[in-house]
């Protein structure tokens, strides 16, 4: 099966690469060159997908599959559906579970919840690439599926401040600082490791009867933000100084957590995960987040550069805390 992924050696999609090659796919990547992993096996081709210049190397291919890892307007969707009807028997768009109804009218997930989110401009720009893709496949027969993955994470810390690229809230940890947890840290969340989302994604590369389709991809395992943070506290070997805060007051703060909190992490949500065990039986998520964020942890330990201390991010965490102790 021969796969283009553009991207491709990310958080998520590093993984799901290495899976692609182990189960034997003829993979190619898209992409600047700009981010060093090393994955025998796979093609690369050099070049910017959002400079039509450096594409003339397509020009000459035609895919099984086709995904885009970083594709995050409709203007990055028509450039797509232009590039590569015709030429793809499949087009996976990565979207994004912050796209589902904001906020949640009932919190078990399942791929028929209505998409809304108008507090965040990414998810509303996801929903809008999802909405054009639907309508390349009614009308145009643009074979495509829609992946929509949750709080994912390998080489990311998967919290809500100071996290995800930063290893800030880490830092304040190991020097017994306090950290902010949103809310009363009872709302029930699902962290992802990348290695399981892997499994179910692959299975969906070259699945016929997945075009059409949207699917989200997480972990079964629920945790409370209280316990996420506590078990990062617990692998970091410290004891986590929480202080809780409401999302609101928070945001009123530093308006710039509005997207991650109040349009994504504020409310408890559940995924339901039965549409993509169906159509990818072999699906399971085994990495419990103890065991996976201990991964992590041992990953960024091995360059101390990759523990990025964002300076501006703990200005605004102090300035949260400190507008917190004066109510």
């Amino acid at each position: 099966m021969k796969v283009l992924f553009i991207g491709g050696t990310g958080n998520i999609s590093t993984p799901a690469s290495r899976l692609a090659l182990e189960r034997g796919m003829d993979l190619y990547h898209l992409n600047r060159g700009n981010t060093k992993v090393a994955l025998s096996g796979v093609k690369t081709i050099l070049g910017d997908i959002n400079n039509p210049k450096e594409l003339s190397a397509l020009a000459n291919h035609h895919w099984d599959v086709v995904v885009n890892w970083i594709a995050f307007t409709p203007e990055d969707i028509e450039r797509d559906i232009s590039l590569f009807k015709g030429k793809t028997k499949q087009y996976i768009f990565i979207s994004s579970a912050s796209c589902y109804q904001t906020p949640l009218s009932y919190p078990v997930i399942t791929e028929s919840t209505p998409l809304y989110n108008n507090l965040w401009d990414y998810s509303r720009d996801k929903i809008r690439c999802e909405d054009r893709l639907m309508q390349a496949y009614r009308q145009e027969g643009f074979p495509i599926t829609i992946v929509r993955p949750s709080l994912t994470y390998d080489t990311v810390i998967p919290i809500a401040i100071g996290g995800f690229k930063e290893y800030t809230t880490a830092d304040r940890i190991i020097k017994g600082k306090e950290i902010i947890v949103h809310g009363d840290g009872t709302s029930l969340w699902t962290v992802t490791h990348s290695d399981d989302f892997a499994k179910g994604f692959v299975g969906l590369l070259g699945l016929t009867k997945a075009i059409g389709h949207a699917f989200h991809i997480t972990s079964d395992e629920i945790l409370s933000w209280n316990m996420i943070y506590r078990i990062l506290a617990d692998r970091l070997g410290k004891e986590a100084k929480i202080v809780h805060i409401a999302s609101d007051f928070i945001c009123k703060i530093e308006p710039s957590f509005t997207g991650t909190l109040l349009a994504d992490k504020a409310e408890s949500v559940i995924f339901d995960n039965s549409k993509i065990k169906t159509f990818v039986p072999e699906f399971k998520a085994t990495i419990p987040f103890a065991i996976g964020i201990q991964r992590t942890l041992k990953w960024l330990d091995e360059d101390p550069q990759r523990k990025f201390v964002n300076p501006d991010k703990n200005e605004k965490i102090e300035n949260i805390l400190n507008a917190y102790r004066s109510i």
